[in-house]
C-alpha cells in the first residue's frame, strides 16, 4: 500500500526499517505504529526500508509490508532495499579512507569482548586495539584473517537530543565501518540511507538509544544533517526480557490464527499507548495521537495468556 499525497512544507520524512529476518512480532509492529502516526501527525512523509544487508529470510520482507497494510499503515513510495546502496556504502568509506579516518581491524569477537572486560575497559566500547598498528604488523595479521575497516573517531563521547529520553550522553568509540567480510556496517548504512531517503524523524526501540551518538558523529564528520531522534520503550515478556517469537503467538498470523484479527491487535496497541476511544487502525490512533499520554515504560505482556485484551499492563 502506497500514497502519493505530498507531505509537508519541510520535505522530511519518518521511516520504518525492518530487518528481513522473519515476521515483525507485536513489539516491532508496536514501534511501526508510532513512527508512522509521528511522521504523519507532524506532516512528514513516510518511507520504508528493508534492510537486507543481513539475515534474509526468504518471503519475509513481503509479508513484514504485509501486515504493516493490515494494520492500515501507508508509506510514500516504493520500499527501500538497502542491499541496493552497498556501491554508495563502499563509495563513503572510501572517500573517509582518503582522508585518513579509518583503519584495518584484525580483532575477533571474543577478542573485543575480553578487552571490554579487562579492569580499564568499557562494556561495548572498542578499546582501539588496532588503532596504531605497523604496515609490517598489518601485512603479517592480514595473512590470518581479512580485516574490517573501522572509523578513526576524533571524539570519544557524544550528547544527542532525544524527543523522549532528552539528553542522552553516549560513546563514541571506532566504530565499524565495513565488515571483515566487505559488507557495510549497520552503524554506516543507517546513516547514509536515512539521508539518501530523506529521513529527517527516527523513530526505533530504545535499545538502539546507545548507538545513536555514534550514528550523530558519522553524519555531522560527512556533513549530514542529524536527524530528530524518538526512541521508544520496548514489548517485554513477563521475564522483563525482550518480546521474541519464543514467547508464544506473538506475529499478526499467529494471533490470527488463535483468534485475534489485526483490529484486535491495533485495539491492545491502542490501550499500551494509552490513548482513548476505540482503536481498530491505525488511522484511529492519528485521530486520537496525544504524545502527551505516552508511557515512557516498556509494555510487559504475556502471549501465553490472551484473553482478547494484552494479558500485561504498562507499567
Amino acid at each position: 500500500m502506497t500514497t502519493s499525497r505530498s507531505r509537508g512544507a519541510r520535505g522530511g520524512a519518518g521511516r520504518y526499517a525492518p530487518s528481513p529476518s522473519g515476521d515483525l512480532h507485536l513489539g516491532n509492529l508496536r514501534t511501526a505504529v508510532l513512527a508512522w502516526v509521528l511522521a504523519r501527525s507532524t506532516d512528514r512523509r513516510f518511507v520504508l526500508r528493508i534492510e537486507d544487508i543481513d539475515r534474509v529470510r526468504p518471503g519475509a520482507a513481503g509479508r513484514q509490508l504485509e501486515d504493516l497494510a493490515r494494520l492500515g499503515l501507508d508509506w510514500d513510495g516504493e520500499p527501500l532495499l538497502q542491499s541496493t546502496r552497498e556501491a554508495e556504502h563502499r563509495a563513503v568509506v572510501g572517500r573517509l579512507t582518503a582522508a585518513g579516518l579509518t583503519y584495518e581491524c584484525y580483532c575477533t569477537r571474543r577478542e573485543i569482548q575480553a578487552a571490554a572486560g579487562a579492569p580499564h575497559g568499557a562494556p561495548g566500547v572498542y578499546p582501539g586495539t588496532c588503532r596504531e598498528l605497523s604496515a609490517a604488523e598489518r601485512s603479517r595479521r592480514r595473512r590470518d584473517r581479512p580485516p574490517a575497516l573501522r572509523l578513526r573517531a576524533d571524539v570519544s563521547s557524544l550528547t544527542v537530543a532525544d524527543r523522549w529520553a532528552g539528553a542522552v550522553a553516549g560513546a563514541v568509540d571506532d566504530f565499524v565501518l565495513l565488515r571483515n567480510d566487505g559488507r557495510p556496517s549497520y552503524q554506516l548504512a543507517v546513516v547514509l540511507d536515512d539521508a539518501h531517503q530523506g529521513v529527517d524523524q527516527v523513530v526505533r526501540g530504545d535499545d538502539l538509544l546507545p548507538s545513536t551518538p555514534r550514528q550523530a558523529h558519522l553524519a555531522g564528520l560527512l556533513g549530514l544533517p542529524e536527524p530528530e531522534w524518538a526512541h521508544v520503550p520496548l514489548v517485554l515478556n513477563p521475564e522483563g526480557k525482550r518480546l521474541a517469537k519464543r514467547d508464544g503467538a506473538v506475529t499478526l498470523a499467529e494471533l490470527a490464527a488463535a483468534g485475534h484479527g489485526p483490529a484486535e491487535v491495533m485495539g491492545w496497541i491502542g490501550l499500551s499507548l494509552r490513548l482513548p476511544g476505540r482503536v481498530r487502525t491505525a488511522q484511529d490512533v492519528l485521530a486520537v495521537f496525544d504524545e502527551d499520554v505516552l508511557p515512557r515504560e516498556p509494555w510487559l505482556v504475556d502471549p501465553s495468556r490472551w484473553t482478547g485484551q494484552p494479558a500485561g499492563r504498562t507499567s
